[in-house]
């Protein structure tokens, strides 16, 4: 047997919830240094006025 046979389904679902959690926080920092980088682009180009 495999170990995802003997996985009861309340424990599927924490860690289907885990992984979701998981792919959430990734996509989420990398919208926000996306951001940040963006900002400090943007705050560059106002120093040399």
């Amino acid at each position: 047997m495999s170990r995802n046979d003997e996985i009861s389904p309340k424990e599927k679902a924490a860690q289907s919830r885990e992984d979701r959690l998981k792919a959430a926080l990734k996509a989420n920092m990398a919208r926000r240094k996306k951001q940040a980088r963006a900002r400090s682009a943007g705050d560059d180009k106002n120093k040399d006025e």
